[in-house]
């Protein structure tokens, strides 16, 4: 799982100016199982940054659209080339605006300040949208995420898509006998911090407590609060490592805000290293430490009191000092954790879903040919689409050739680009966990592409019924069209033995053509028919009608059966000037047929047949084959006819037509086989199976052949 993180614009992911927000990811992603795979996007002057996967924005100021736009737009190009899993946004809520056409990677939001004082979460419909567009909120004290849902209904529901993520500091060994006589202020020196009020409160303990002193960490460069005493020490800004170092000299350390702190890294940090903490009862800092001493009052009387009754009373400062130390928990690991947890809540969902419930939402692409009423729906593309269904799944399907021709205008004249865009709008409404392709020829290599890029663990699946020997008919041509988007495919099945092609195919399997219980509803074996054998084609399935000069070798072989066996009737379409016949006129005319004979165009290659197979052996007519598609692998003599040569074919046909009882009893067998065994279930079945590797209680017969 790859994890891309946005710091907020300016901020200096480096040990020169960090702010709390690089200070903690670059604390937690140290310590996450995800590290290697992480990636943090910021913009800085600064060469140096904390980690080697951090990737710097180069920003130039715009004029005319927001900065924050501009800073988001470039980190997206760059993430594209990482394509991440999760995408982590620090501190900044205005930035999922930008964020919201993402599909099919999970984002999780950081909050380090109130969010009622941040662009893009002050109101509530702006903190509804971030409920609605985020999967997940975070805020670093409890105090924030009660703010955050100030004037929203449905608290409790809401909350769910939220959760508590304190900041962290590392956990070091503690020597107690070592503390110094120093009180620490650490933070911007301002009056917001309740500098003026430490400042005033420690030259007043100084003056008194001599063998004492204080040391003040921290600038600000908007307002100037001057204290000076000789045992006070006033240091600048000083690296991060080096505070807490020092802080384990400390024996007193205050952080008395003014104002409303989110959370209060200060007094963390203190607690840790084993301070007394004397803290405001301001925003989260009551949070940072279990043991802290708040102040009943924020005034210098009362935070002197406070100081000197720890420093009257050794024992009372040790027994604080110890207590906040042995419950300090948010170290870096522990925090790490929590955040792992919900990222790894995240990590494939999708495959997680499948493999486990075993329910897949299919997005299925074929032509399913409602443009011809009712005339082509008996086909292969609904059969597996039935069996899909019948399994359970969840199928949306989109007729490529239907859109095409429905939506020819003047600014789309083919209908293609119609197409690409209801494809991607429909993946991005139902996002499926797999597209599969039936023949889907019209789909674009673009739209798959953009596809991938939304969701780069999708399954992309394609079956092919169409002959694909190089001795058959179009071979370049279906050649070219199965090869087309190979690259982007992830498994290919066949209604011919993969290992008998002319070329290579990567990941191709064999299925057979399913037959459907709904649409194979003869039984011709229980009755007695007035035609001895059935045999239909034709030239163009979309043109309907004979096509006037147009003929192949099905149908001179035929008519060399029918010339060499006077003595049978023949029921024959889509040749000698009979023309093809479709749907409930299809079921009618075989219903009259006692043998069938399934001829595909071309020479005969292994496994290789059209529909035909199913539609004369699914209904119950004696089937007769040619002997050098090798089927043979799946049916015995019992349950199929199979023949040599055109001789060999006529003296079986007379033979069976003499023996009906035998041969009606090897068509009832040979339905029932290809009923239990090449069903559009199991077909519909063995595609998923293949596509995302799960395992079937189920025997595939033609599977290993």
């Amino acid at each position: 799982m790859k994890i891309s993180i946005l710091l907020p614009y300016k901020e200096n992911f480096s040990s020169n100016y960090a702010g709390a927000v690089s200070l903690f990811v670059n604390d937690t992603i140290k310590n996450s199982k995800y590290f290697k795979n992480s990636y943090i996007f910021g913009n800085m002057p600064y060469k140096k940054a904390f980690l080697k996967n951090y990737m710097n924005i180069e920003l130039d100021k715009s004029l005319v659209q927001s900065n924050s736009k501009v800073y988001v737009y470039k980190f997206l190009e760059k993430e594209k080339l990482i394509n991440s899993d999760i995408i982590e946004i620090h501190n900044r809520p205005n930035y999922i605006q930008y964020l919201k056409h993402i599909n099919n990677k999970k984002i999780i939001l950081y909050f380090h300040n109130d969010p009622l004082s941040m662009n893009g979460s002050k109101s509530v419909k702006d903190r509804i949208f971030l409920l609605n567009n985020i999967d997940k909120i975070l805020f670093n004290s409890e105090w924030s995420q009660e703010r955050f849902f100030i004037g929203i209904s449905n608290k409790s529901l809401l909350k769910q898509k939220t959760s508590v993520c304190y900041q962290s500091t590392n956990r070091v060994k503690i020597d107690f006998s070592k503390k110094k006589k120093l009180i620490s202020f650490i933070g911007k020196l301002n009056t917001a911090k309740g500098y003026d009020i430490f400042g005033q409160t420690i030259v007043r303990i100084l003056d008194k407590y001599k063998n004492w002193k204080a040391l003040v960490i921290g600038d600000e460069r908007r307002e100037k609060l001057i204290f000076s005493h000789k045992n006070l020490l006033v240091k600048g800004y000083t690296k991060h490592d080096k505070v807490l170092n020092k802080l384990k000299d400390v024996s007193i350390s205050v952080v008395c805000s003014r104002w409303e702190e989110p959370f209060g890294r200060t007094s963390l940090e203190a607690a840790s290293r084993g301070s007394a903490v004397i803290i405001s009862n301001r925003g989260g800092l009551p949070e940072t430490s279990k043991n802290a001493i708040i102040l009943k009052e924020l005034s210098s009387n009362e935070l002197y009191t406070q100081i000197e009754k720890l420093i009257l009373d050794k024992n009372e400062l040790l027994k604080i000092q110890k207590l906040n130390y042995k419950n300090f928990i948010f170290d870096h690991v522990y925090i790490s954790k929590i955040i792992d947890n919900i990222r790894e809540g995240f990590s494939n969902i999708n495959l997680f879903f499948v493999k486990k419930n075993k329910k897949i939402k299919i997005m299925h692409i074929t032509n399913f040919n409602e443009r011809f009423n009712g005339r082509l729906h008996y086909n292969t593309g609904r059969r597996i689409n039935n069996g899909f269904i019948r399994n359970q799944h969840n199928v949306l399907s989109l007729s490529d050739r239907d859109i095409i021709h429905n939506n020819k205008t003047i600014r789309d004249i083919n209908g293609k680009k119609t197409l690409q865009n209801k494809i991607l709008e429909t993946f991005n409404n139902f996002k499926p966990d797999c597209i599969i392709l039936g023949h889907a020829d019209r789909v674009e290599r673009t739209t798959l592409n953009k596809i991938k890029d939304i969701n780069k663990n999708l399954k992309i699946s394609q079956w092919f019924l169409d002959p694909l020997s190089k001795y058959g008919p179009d071979h370049k041509t279906n050649k070219d069209r199965i090869l087309d988007k190979i690259d982007l495919i992830d498994n290919t099945f066949l209604t011919t033995d993969p290992n008998s092609l002319s070329f290579k195919l990567p990941n191709s399997y064999f299925i057979p053509n399913p037959c459907d219980q709904a649409f194979e509803v003869l039984t011709n074996y229980k009755k007695n028919c007035n035609y001895d054998v059935f045999f239909a084609m034709s030239h163009g399935v979309h043109r309907g009608e004979l096509k006037s000069g147009k003929n192949d070798d099905r149908e001179v072989f035929i008519n060399k059966v029918i010339k060499k066996n006077p003595s049978l009737k023949f029921d024959v379409y889509g040749m000698n000037n009979v023309q093809p016949i479709w749907a409930d006129q299809f079921i009618n005319r075989i219903s009259n047929s006692y043998m069938g004979i399934n001829l595909s165009r071309g020479k005969p290659i292994k496994y290789y047949s059209s529909d035909r197979i199913v539609q004369i052996i699914g209904n119950g007519l004696l089937t007769f084959i040619d002997k050098k598609t090798f089927l043979s692998d799946f049916f015995s003599n019992n349950e199929v006819i199979f023949y040599n040569n055109l001789e060999d074919l006529s003296e079986k046909l007379n033979k069976y037509k003499r023996d009906t009882k035998k041969g009606k009893n090897i068509a009832k067998n040979g339905r029932n086989k290809y009923f239990k065994y090449f069903n559009s279930n199991l077909v519909s079945e063995y595609i998923l199976k293949k596509t995302f590797d799960l395992k079937s209680a189920n025997k595939f017969l033609w599977d290993n052949k």
